[in-house]
């Protein structure tokens, strides 16, 4: 039988007047505000990991996503680590 795969959660870290959100996607609201967006991508990585896994998006200042990570387990798309 096929295995349908698991549907993994989405964070975005993006920029806000009052600093960095790190946001579920689809969340009406986000999930953190912080003051540095290194304090938003660890909290982001903290929410999936305990999630179990998925993809980590981070926004520059200018709303572009300029990284992508997945945290394992997610399924990265790729098939080299980073």
């Amino acid at each position: 039988p096929d295995r349908k795969e698991v549907n993994m959660p989405d964070y975005h870290v993006t920029p806000r007047e009052d600093g960095w959100a790190a946001e579920k996607a689809g969340a009406s609201r986000a999930a953190s505000l912080h003051p540095t967006q290194a304090e938003a991508v660890d909290a982001a990585r903290g929410y999936l990991q305990n999630q179990g896994g998925g993809e980590l998006n981070i926004h520059a200042r200018s709303g572009a996503i300029r990284a992508k990570d997945t945290i394992a387990p997610g399924n990265d798309p790729r098939n080299v680590p980073g």
